[in-house]
């Protein structure tokens, strides 16, 4: 297997992490959509795991591994400088300190949430695309891009939720957001089944490869090993 990065892959990793750090600041806005009342993020971040599909599928579980950290790398650099700005005294002339604040300001508890999330769902969606690749030969792309979606969706909000707001909001509640998210962010993938289709088709066929993880290492850490 290569161990570079090609054309098609450094695009999809720079969609990822853009989609990563959006999904972030839009998570600050509540919208209402078809009566369904979510967050702007959900806008954005559903992107993020078809990139994932899309870099398992066509060049396996070690370069997935090599973009989510990259994306916990980019989260994580920009919750730190936002905190870093959010503490630094503003000018006296300036007045837009409060809705700086309001969408920059993230609570402690609530990054180490959406840290910890995002790394438990992207390396299950990502894992489960892996393995069932190879269980069915490289058969059914897209029912394995609906299955380990809503895996990883389902592990991201079991982790964010619980983690951001237990003891905050009762669990009967915590529990009907978990799996409202988990199913419109995997319903946002069935909607756009038909462009990952696509995408994954023409990379497969303009980039040559289709990688099959038989004998790879799923230890997440093995950051080098790509």
């Amino acid at each position: 297997m290569q161990k570079t990065v090609t054309i098609p892959f450094m695009l999809l990793g720079i969609l990822f992490n853009i989609c990563l750090v959006a999904s972030n600041l839009l998570e600050t806005k509540v919208i209402q959509l078809f009566g369904i009342t979510a967050t702007a993020g959900l806008l954005v971040f559903p992107i993020s795991y078809i990139v994932n599909d899309c870099v398992a599928e066509v060049w396996g579980f070690k370069k997935a591994r090599l973009i989510i950290w990259c994306g916990f790398a980019s989260n994580f650099l920009l919750i730190a400088f936002s905190q870093l700005s959010v503490r630094i005294p503003a000018a006296p002339f300036w007045e837009g300190e409060e809705a700086f604040n309001f969408v920059f300001g993230l609570a402690p508890r609530i990054a180490a949430a959406s840290l910890m999330a995002f790394l438990t769902g992207s390396f299950i969606n990502a894992y489960v695309m892996s393995r069932m690749k190879i269980a069915s030969r490289g058969r059914n792309f897209s029912v394995r891009a609906i299955v380990s979606t809503l895996a990883g969706e389902s592990a991201d909000s079991l982790v964010f939720f619980p983690v951001a707001f237990w003891g905050l909001v009762p669990p009967p509640e915590l529990l009907l957001m978990v799996c409202t998210q988990a199913l419109l962010k995997s319903l946002y993938e069935v909607l756009v089944l038909p462009v990952t289709v696509y995408i994954v088709k023409y990379i497969k066929k303009v980039d040559g490869q289709d990688v099959y993880d038989i004998g790879a290492s799923y230890n997440i850490l093995k950051i080098k090993d790509i």
